[in-house]
């Protein structure tokens, strides 16, 4: 598949935004009847515009998953798209990429400190 730009994340941001890319494989493979491989354009930009927020995350790699995080950091408009993609793509991801799944599952159990906490103890470290 397809993934852009993941080249430039790394350790848990990759892994989220490569969950997003398959779910969004699946969201635009049967609403916009575009191949597993292949994004239309509107998914293929709202994915470089995720990418985007995850290089300028403030969790860094201790980030939690969107619906647990305090800061909504994506635009109204794809904010919604994305909250589309998830209700159309959760259901369906255990079925065909379960592995994602769990893992994502897992990731939701997480922790969230907020950022400004964070700042507070790496200054003490």
């Amino acid at each position: 598949m397809l993934i852009w730009g993941m080249d430039k994340l790394s350790g848990r941001l990759k892994r989220e935004h490569q969950t997003l890319v398959c779910m969004t494989a699946i969201y635009c493979k049967d609403h916009h009847g575009k191949q597993p491989d292949s994004l239309c354009e509107s998914c293929a930009d709202l994915m470089v515009y995720s990418e985007a927020r995850l290089k300028k995350c403030p969790y860094g790699q201790d980030k939690p998953t969107c619906a647990n995080c305090p800061i909504h950091c994506y635009k109204q408009q794809q904010r919604q798209q994305v909250r589309n993609v998830m209700r159309y793509a959760g259901p369906r991801m255990p079925l065909r990429h379960p592995w994602r799944a769990l893992v994502h599952v897992f990731d939701k159990l997480r922790r969230v400190v907020h950022p400004m906490e964070l700042r507070r103890n790496r200054k003490t470290d």
